[in-house]
Protein backbone atom coordinates (compact mmCIF):
# COMPACT_ATOMS: atom_id res chain seq x y z
CA UNK A 1 0.00 0.00 0.00
CA UNK A 2 0.85 3.77 -0.92
CA UNK A 3 0.77 6.34 2.17
CA UNK A 4 1.32 10.45 2.25
CA UNK A 5 3.00 11.40 5.25
CA UNK A 6 2.17 15.22 6.38
CA UNK A 7 2.81 17.50 9.32
CA UNK A 8 2.01 20.58 10.14
CA UNK A 9 2.73 22.87 12.55
CA UNK A 10 -1.14 24.41 14.07
CA UNK A 11 -4.39 23.71 12.99
CA UNK A 12 -3.86 27.11 10.92
CA UNK A 13 -1.52 25.87 8.78
CA UNK A 14 -2.90 24.97 5.55
CA UNK A 15 -2.08 21.30 4.32
CA UNK A 16 -3.23 21.73 0.79
CA UNK A 17 0.12 22.40 -0.37
CA UNK A 18 1.27 19.20 0.89
CA UNK A 19 -1.70 17.44 -0.47
CA UNK A 20 -1.12 18.77 -4.34
CA UNK A 21 0.31 15.68 -5.74
CA UNK A 22 -1.63 12.76 -3.60
CA UNK A 23 -3.31 10.00 -5.25
CA UNK A 24 -6.47 9.29 -4.26
CA UNK A 25 -4.75 5.63 -3.41
CA UNK A 26 -2.64 6.87 -1.01
CA UNK A 27 -3.31 6.26 2.93
CA UNK A 28 -3.17 9.86 4.56
CA UNK A 29 -1.04 9.76 7.65
CA UNK A 30 -1.90 13.89 8.99
CA UNK A 31 0.26 15.05 12.44
CA UNK A 32 -0.50 18.69 13.90
CA UNK A 33 2.50 18.86 15.88
CA UNK A 34 5.52 20.97 16.42
CA UNK A 35 8.19 20.06 14.28
CA UNK A 36 10.60 19.38 16.94
CA UNK A 37 8.48 16.84 18.25
CA UNK A 38 10.27 13.00 17.32
CA UNK A 39 9.03 11.13 15.17
CA UNK A 40 7.86 8.39 16.69
CA UNK A 41 6.60 10.55 19.37
CA UNK A 42 4.33 11.96 16.92
CA UNK A 43 0.28 10.17 16.84
CA UNK A 44 0.13 9.91 12.94
CA UNK A 45 4.24 9.10 12.68
CA UNK A 46 4.09 6.60 14.89
CA UNK A 47 1.17 4.82 13.87
CA UNK A 48 3.01 4.73 10.17
CA UNK A 49 6.07 3.62 12.25
CA UNK A 50 3.45 0.19 13.25
CA UNK A 51 2.25 -0.55 9.68
CA UNK A 52 5.62 -0.29 8.13
CA UNK A 53 6.99 -2.73 10.64
CA UNK A 54 3.73 -4.54 9.97
CA UNK A 55 4.76 -4.48 6.09
CA UNK A 56 1.59 -2.87 4.92
CA UNK A 57 2.93 0.27 3.38
CA UNK A 58 5.57 -0.21 0.81
CA UNK A 59 6.14 3.40 -1.05
CA UNK A 60 5.70 6.41 1.13
CA UNK A 61 5.44 10.23 -0.34
CA UNK A 62 6.27 13.05 1.94
CA UNK A 63 6.37 16.74 0.46
CA UNK A 64 9.99 17.59 1.67
CA UNK A 65 12.53 15.09 3.83
CA UNK A 66 12.65 17.43 7.10
CA UNK A 67 8.80 16.28 7.52
CA UNK A 68 10.61 12.61 8.93
CA UNK A 69 11.80 14.19 12.21
CA UNK A 70 12.90 16.65 14.62
CA UNK A 71 16.46 16.88 13.88
CA UNK A 72 19.04 15.37 11.11
CA UNK A 73 19.18 12.63 13.39
CA UNK A 74 15.81 11.69 13.72
CA UNK A 75 15.16 11.90 10.31
CA UNK A 76 18.30 9.21 9.64
CA UNK A 77 16.89 7.35 12.42
CA UNK A 78 13.54 7.73 9.88
CA UNK A 79 15.34 6.63 6.58
CA UNK A 80 17.25 3.91 8.24
CA UNK A 81 14.18 1.71 9.48
CA UNK A 82 12.36 2.80 5.50
CA UNK A 83 15.52 1.39 4.11
CA UNK A 84 15.38 -1.73 6.64
CA UNK A 85 12.00 -2.42 5.44
CA UNK A 86 12.96 -2.07 1.66
CA UNK A 87 10.05 0.71 1.92
CA UNK A 88 10.33 3.32 -1.02
CA UNK A 89 10.44 6.93 0.02
CA UNK A 90 9.09 9.90 -3.00
CA UNK A 91 10.50 13.38 -1.85
CA UNK A 92 7.85 15.52 -3.78
CA UNK A 93 10.15 19.16 -3.80
CA UNK A 94 13.23 17.23 -4.65
CA UNK A 95 11.71 15.34 -7.23
CA UNK A 96 13.49 11.79 -6.16
CA UNK A 97 12.75 8.32 -4.62
CA UNK A 98 14.70 6.06 -2.61
CA UNK A 99 14.54 3.41 -4.98
CA UNK A 100 14.32 2.64 -8.74
CA UNK A 101 13.28 -0.70 -9.78
CA UNK A 102 13.65 -1.93 -6.24
CA UNK A 103 17.54 -0.94 -6.27
CA UNK A 104 18.68 1.44 -4.22
CA UNK A 105 18.78 5.14 -6.15
CA UNK A 106 22.35 6.63 -6.17
CA UNK A 107 21.42 10.32 -6.25
CA UNK A 108 19.01 9.51 -3.13
CA UNK A 109 22.08 7.63 -1.06
CA UNK A 110 24.54 10.83 -2.09
CA UNK A 111 21.73 13.08 0.05
CA UNK A 112 21.88 10.99 2.71
CA UNK A 113 25.60 9.92 2.78
CA UNK A 114 25.93 14.23 3.61
CA UNK A 115 23.40 14.93 5.57
CA UNK A 116 24.41 11.91 7.88
CA UNK A 117 27.99 13.78 7.70
CA UNK A 118 26.28 17.06 8.53
CA UNK A 119 24.62 15.16 11.48
CA UNK A 120 28.18 13.81 12.37
CA UNK A 121 28.98 17.60 12.26
CA UNK A 122 26.76 18.70 14.55
CA UNK A 123 27.11 16.08 17.04
CA UNK A 124 30.82 16.85 17.62
CA UNK A 125 30.02 20.57 18.11
CA UNK A 126 27.52 19.61 20.59
CA UNK A 127 29.78 17.28 22.34
CA UNK A 128 32.53 19.74 22.26
CA UNK A 129 29.95 22.35 23.96
CA UNK A 130 28.94 20.06 26.47
CA UNK A 131 33.02 19.40 27.79
CA UNK A 132 33.36 23.09 27.54
CA UNK A 133 30.59 24.10 29.59
CA UNK A 134 31.44 20.72 31.96
CA UNK A 135 34.89 22.77 32.57
CA UNK A 136 33.38 26.24 33.47
CA UNK A 137 31.32 24.62 35.94
CA UNK A 138 33.50 22.77 37.31
CA UNK A 139 35.77 25.78 37.66
CA UNK A 140 33.01 27.46 39.15
CA UNK A 141 32.53 24.64 41.59
CA UNK A 142 28.73 24.05 40.16
CA UNK A 143 29.36 20.91 38.36
CA UNK A 144 26.72 18.43 39.48
CA UNK A 145 27.51 15.28 37.61
CA UNK A 146 28.20 11.81 38.05
CA UNK A 147 29.91 11.50 41.42
CA UNK A 148 33.31 10.18 40.60
CA UNK A 149 33.57 6.34 41.18
CA UNK A 150 29.85 5.39 41.01
CA UNK A 151 28.67 2.96 38.08
CA UNK A 152 25.36 2.09 36.41
CA UNK A 153 24.17 -1.27 36.63
CA UNK A 154 24.36 -3.35 32.97
CA UNK A 155 20.90 -3.53 33.25
CA UNK A 156 20.70 0.01 33.77
CA UNK A 157 22.56 0.71 30.96
CA UNK A 158 20.84 -1.30 28.37
CA UNK A 159 17.57 0.44 29.63
CA UNK A 160 19.14 4.06 29.26
CA UNK A 161 20.42 3.48 25.53
CA UNK A 162 17.25 1.01 24.17
CA UNK A 163 17.49 2.70 20.88
CA UNK A 164 21.44 1.23 20.49
CA UNK A 165 20.19 -2.13 21.58
CA UNK A 166 17.54 -2.27 19.00
CA UNK A 167 20.33 -1.55 15.86
CA UNK A 168 22.96 -3.54 17.37
CA UNK A 169 20.17 -6.25 17.17
CA UNK A 170 19.69 -5.25 13.64
CA UNK A 171 23.49 -6.01 12.96
CA UNK A 172 23.77 -1.93 12.31
CA UNK A 173 27.83 -0.58 11.74
CA UNK A 174 28.67 0.88 15.79
CA UNK A 175 29.65 4.30 13.63
CA UNK A 176 26.48 3.92 12.26
CA UNK A 177 24.63 3.55 15.68
CA UNK A 178 26.48 5.93 16.94
CA UNK A 179 25.57 8.79 14.67
CA UNK A 180 21.47 7.83 14.83
CA UNK A 181 21.45 7.96 17.97
CA UNK A 182 23.97 10.79 18.85
CA UNK A 183 25.86 8.99 21.14
CA UNK A 184 29.85 8.36 21.37
CA UNK A 185 31.23 5.17 19.63
CA UNK A 186 32.72 4.26 23.13
CA UNK A 187 28.98 4.16 24.80
CA UNK A 188 27.92 2.07 21.52
CA UNK A 189 31.50 -0.27 21.99
CA UNK A 190 30.28 -0.83 25.88
CA UNK A 191 26.24 -1.03 25.33
CA UNK A 192 27.62 -3.89 22.72
CA UNK A 193 29.90 -5.48 25.35
CA UNK A 194 27.27 -5.89 27.91
CA UNK A 195 24.71 -6.93 25.15
CA UNK A 196 28.01 -10.25 24.27
CA UNK A 197 27.90 -10.52 28.22
CA UNK A 198 24.26 -11.21 28.40
CA UNK A 199 24.01 -13.87 25.27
Amino acid sequence: MKARYIRVSTGNQNTERQLEKNHPNEKLYIDIVSGATPFKEREQGNRLIQDIEADSIKYISVHSIDRLGRNLFDILATLELLNEKKVTLKVDNLGIESLVNNKPNSAFKLIISVMANIAEMERETMLERQKEGIKIAIAKGVYKGRVKGSKESDEQVLAKYKEVVKYLKRGQSLRDIAKLCNVSLGTVQKVKKILNDFQ
